[in-house]
């Protein structure tokens, strides 16, 4: 079956402001409350990990892992770990432990709301 000029030409055109939308947006925020977050460990919340690592001090990192950009599924008090092919990432400063990654996690925005905390992937 063969499509029109103008069909072709209105696809193409969506498909592109789609694709450029996607690319220039950036991801919703995801909160959770402060007293959600265990001191000294952190919480996966689909596209970004919040982390405390000491008392009262937030920080916030992409939950894609840097190697094959797998998510990072599993938190071990201090450490995340990607379990496709377990790398493993502190939550301190996100930087790399083990595994075939060779860097470490990349931040993500972090919002202080009062009693909770936000992030959004970059």
């Amino acid at each position: 079956m063969c499509c029109s000029r103008r069909t072709f030409l209105l696809g193409t055109a969506t498909t592109f402001a789609g694709a450029f939308l996607a690319a220039c947006g950036s991801a919703p925020s995801k909160e959770v409350a402060k007293t959600e977050v265990p001191v000294g460990s952190a919480v996966i919340l689909g596209s970004v990990i919040i982390a405390q690592p000491t008392e009262g001090e937030f920080v916030a990192y992409s939950s894609a892992c840097p190697h094959q950009g797998n998510p990072i599924t599993e938190v071990d008090g201090s450490t995340v770990t990607c379990t496709k092919h377990n790398s493993t990432f502190s939550i301190v400063d996100g930087s790399y432990i083990s595994g075939p990654a060779r860097s470490g996690l990349r931040e993500a925005t972090l919002s202080d709301n009062g009693d909770s905390v936000g992030a959004s992937a970059q």
